[in-house]
């Protein structure tokens, strides 16, 4: 594979490459504008496309409680006009270019993305260097959005799964801001002014503050050129440490906590959630092997034993959702007609006290590695999928680690998984939470009703994508995603790696 020669000397305001990789007919370049914009430049020639996204180091983690959702909001309002184009104008000169775009919103950060073919791709630069440092922000056009956001948490209501995990989600952050919807509440939402929003992309949306990936069949220099002229001219903004709010830390749980809702159905639902770790850690890669390895396909011990062997599920998975301040690991389950929640959790606890007793089976632990590395494979077919990966590690971690999944993979040993579920998916350490049919009685368990407590709350990791023309399918988080992403949605988080279906984490769009 070949690749573009950098010129001899790289355009005025650009600093670089500050570093380089090679790896899967991929070659990427780091730079760095002088307004602090950083450049990932990954050269791919293997189809005439070219992928560009646009991350802000910014997401629900980063509101005050009053601004809660604001994210997710302003995310929407990036499509509602800028200084040269207005409302409408990115979706139809997209369709009109025969490209595709959208956005998504999660815990730790927000992405914009665009595909081209290679010989238009530029007209990406264009439309975010303009709405960067340019957004209107239209009072009219913030009301009428508003209230789009607000029927999107309508819906959310209806969810069981969504109530369920939400407020599981809120016992195991008590005081953290990952405990909140990335879409916010409907009382935060409908008293948020737009000089409010305005001010909070001042704060965050700006080149000091980005991370710009151009990723397929481009020309090095070419890229650069172009990236200069459209972005190098935008101030550089707030400091992310002067503009980032304090937040508590996560403390070590004290004891198990349990909790009831009920549901106006006959179906019983088990969500159990952890708190873990943080992204890119070494725990956070055996969780992804953990998660595999209990619920990765038919052959995976909590399907075999509860779905296809004792039938006390319907249904059972597990999502390992990892972030940048801290983790959660999640199960759910959907308790089997005329079986008890007890017998259920009962089976659980003895799979997992079985995983951290006795050393998983080599052929076992080879099948749940190739499961994962298969998944990742897939992920990373399109331009696309590469600039995501990319760009999710670049402003969570560190980029290069986007192309060292198979590698941290491969080194997780059968005692890694041991130790990783005992001390991190104890008893003592989880929230419990059921879903119970409305005429259920729980025997001296918390009761909260659907109406008061958890319907309250909608939107688990991430609401519906924003839909825009000539859009891929959207990328979107399932009712099981645990209010987390990771990414298109890291979008829902991965499942079973940091692949797309859980980049949601906790994302929404």
């Amino acid at each position: 594979m070949s690749f573009s020669k950098l010129p001899d000397a790289l355009p005025a305001g650009i600093a670089g490459p500050l570093a380089t990789l090679v790896r899967d007919e991929t070659r990427v370049l780091e730079f760095r504008l002088e307004n602090g914009l950083r450049v990932l430049l990954a050269e791919r020639h293997m189809d005439p496309v070219v992928a560009v996204m646009t991350w802000y180091q910014v997401g629900a983690r980063n509101e005050t409680e009053r601004e809660a959702g604001v994210s997710h909001f302003l995310e929407h309002m990036m499509f509602k006009g800028s200084e040269r184009f207005g409302k409408g104008q990115v979706d139809l000169l997209t369709t009109t270019l025969g490209g595709s775009n959208n956005a998504f919103t999660a815990a730790d950060h927000t992405a914009y993305w665009f595909e081209f073919a290679s010989d238009r791709w530029e007209k990406a630069l264009e439309l975010e260097s303009d709405r960067m440092r340019g957004l209107l922000l239209d009072g009219k056009e913030f009301d009428a959005e508003k209230a789009v956001v607000l029927e999107k948490l309508a819906m959310g209501e209806d969810d069981p799964w969504r109530n369920l995990t939400q407020e599981v989600g809120h016992h195991l952050f008590s005081r953290h801001p990952y405990r909140r919807p990335v879409i916010g509440y409907a009382d935060t939402l409908r008293k948020l002014s737009v000089e409010e929003m305005r001010d909070y992309y001042r704060r965050f949306y700006h080149p000091g503050n980005a991370t710009l990936v151009v990723c397929g069949d481009v020309d090095a220099g070419e890229a650069l050129a172009s990236i200069v002229r459209h972005f190098a001219s935008i101030p550089a903004g707030v400091a992310y440490d002067a503009a980032d709010p304090p937040r508590p830390p996560v403390p070590e749980p004290k004891g198990e906590q349990r909790l009831s809702l009920t549901w106006d159905d006959q179906a019983s639902r088990l969500c159990i959630a952890w708190p873990t770790t943080v992204v890119g850690s070494k725990d956070d890669h055996v969780l992804d092997v953990v998660s595999t390895l209990l619920t990765g396909g038919r052959l995976s011990r909590l399907y075999r034993k509860l779905v296809l062997g004792s039938a006390i599920a319907t249904s059972i998975s597990t999502h390992n959702d990892t972030r940048r301040e801290t983790g959660s690991f999640w199960l759910f389950a959907e308790l089997a007609q005329g079986r008890a929640p007890a017998e259920l959790e009962r089976a659980v606890d003895a799979e997992l006290t079985r995983l951290a007793a006795e050393p998983v089976p080599a052929d076992e632990l080879a099948r749940a590695k190739r499961t994962i590395l298969a998944g990742e494979a897939y992920d990373s077919e399109t331009v696309s999928d590469v600039a995501e990966e990319i760009g999710e590690y670049a402003v969570d971690v560190e980029w290069k680690e986007a192309f060292e999944t198979k590698t941290h993979i491969q080194k997780v040993t059968a005692k890694e998984v041991a130790d990783c579920v005992k001390r991190l998916l104890a008893t003592q350490r989880r929230v419990l939470g059921w879903s119970l049919p409305e005429k259920a009685k729980a025997n001296g368990e918390q009761r909260l009703r659907g109406s008061t407590g958890a319907k309250r709350r909608a939107s688990a990791a991430k609401a519906t994508p924003r839909r825009a023309a000539g859009t891929k399918s959207a990328r979107t988080t399932g009712a099981k995603s645990a209010g987390t992403t990771r990414s298109k949605a890291r979008t829902a988080k991965r499942t079973p790696s940091r692949s797309k279906a859980a980049r949601t984490r906790g994302g929404a769009r």
